[in-house]
């Protein structure tokens, strides 16, 4: 008992109260340091409970701001954070929930030049990640350090949850030996996700740190937990490990990675028009053929002025007959991943590379560069 001061025996009563636990698992607690990629939607409830918890070292690495459509998930923030870096609104909050804790903040992207650096001073790893190439950066990251990893994601009504590379059991690469083509795997803000989702999956993956720093319990080694909200059910896979597989022993770039054999035809074969541009050229009397590669749901929330069609991405080489091949074509979405996507296989079934623009930064760019009033979202 004398580790922990008479205020942490009160705060931590509960904890104390369990034969698993006891103060002696408090004390290991509060010995033990997690790191948590990215301060979002599972990041959000992952922190605070780690916090809560008594985790003596709580690391946030994130280098985005708050916004508006951040807070229909992400409960670790409120509406006056918008416009502040998350790692310092997240580490603000974490604070307030325990001063006991010490919080480090980085506010900067988790990148193949400082992820060694970074992952080395902490015992256990939370992702909280959005993006593919985050994550095989994590994976490598920590088979070089030999560090565990708590993998959390989430799709609409559906998350998912494991435990990586602990006691020699199996990692990412495991279970996606390849990336998948990055039109494949839309983002959250692309297809979408029920607000709670992110509490149960966060709230799993801080449970699953937690049962690591105490030593206590089974893991989730070898073993995703899929969960889906819309049917309350949970459903559990084995994850095995591949027969042969290359140890990892430096990190690579993961953009590159992830992007596919034809990142580099595609970027030469694309040609971008930004949206100040756009509007100043069409001004004075350009008029090319504006077409929305979204999905109606995010039609619903905003249409750029003079769309003449809106087309999912998935669905452009069966609706391709619809576009015109005598008009230039621009083409958009939310942030210009899947438009420029998009016209490079547009460019590769028929139409005219000169004629097909991507409108580069989508909504969000036409938001910054010519009216504010467009929504992010």
């Amino acid at each position: 008992m004398t580790d922990l001061s008479s205020d942490e025996l009160a705060r931590y009563a509960r904890h104390i109260m369990l034969p698993e636990v006891g103060s002696e698992g408090q004390v290991r607690l509060k010995q033990g340091s997690v790191l948590v990629i990215g301060a979002g939607g599972l990041g959000s409830p992952a922190l605070l409970y780690l916090a809560a918890a008594g985790v003596g070292r709580i690391g946030i690495i994130d280098d985005d701001e708050v916004d508006l459509s951040n807070l229909q998930r992400q409960v670790i923030h409120d509406t006056d954070s918008i416009g502040e870096p998350k790692s310092t609104s997240a580490k603000t909050r974490l604070e307030g929930v325990n001063p006991e804790v010490d919080v480090v903040e980085h506010n900067k992207r988790l990148t193949s030049e400082n992820a060694l650096d970074i992952l080395a001073d902490y015992d256990v790893i939370v992702d909280g990640t959005d993006n593919i190439p985050t994550r095989y950066l994590v994976s490598d990251a920590c088979e070089i350090l030999d560090k565990p990893w708590v993998y959390g994601s989430i799709y609409r009504f559906e998350g998912q949850v494991t435990l990586f590379n602990h006691d020699g059991g199996p990692n990412y690469r495991d279970l996606f030996p390849e990336p998948p083509p990055p039109e494949a795997v839309p983002s959250c803000a692309e297809a979408g996700v029920l607000g709670v989702l992110p509490a149960v999956i966060g709230g799993l993956q801080a449970t699953e740190a937690v049962k690591l720093l105490l030593g206590i319990g089974e893991s989730l080694s070898g073993r995703l937990l899929v969960y889906d909200a819309l049917n309350m059910d949970f459903r559990e896979l084995t994850v095995g490990e591949l027969p042969v597989r290359s140890a990892v022993t430096e990190l690579i770039d993961y953009e590159q990675f992830c992007a596919g054999p034809t990142a580099e035809a595609s970027a030469n074969t694309v040609l971008e028009i930004s949206p100040t541009d756009f509007v100043s050229q069409r001004d004075s009397g350009w008029s090319p053929f504006l077409l929305d590669v979204r999905t109606s749901a995010e039609e619903g929330i905003v249409s750029l002025p003079g769309t003449d069609l809106r087309v999912s991405h998935l669905n452009i080489l069966v609706e391709q007959d619809s576009l015109p091949k005598d008009r230039d074509i621009v083409v958009y979405c939310r942030t210009g991943g899947r438009s420029e996507a998009v016209a490079s296989a547009l460019s590769r079934v028929g139409f005219d590379s000169a004629r097909l623009f991507n409108l580069a930064g989508g909504i969000h760019a036409w938001s910054d560069q010519v009216d504010s009033a467009v929504p992010k979202y």
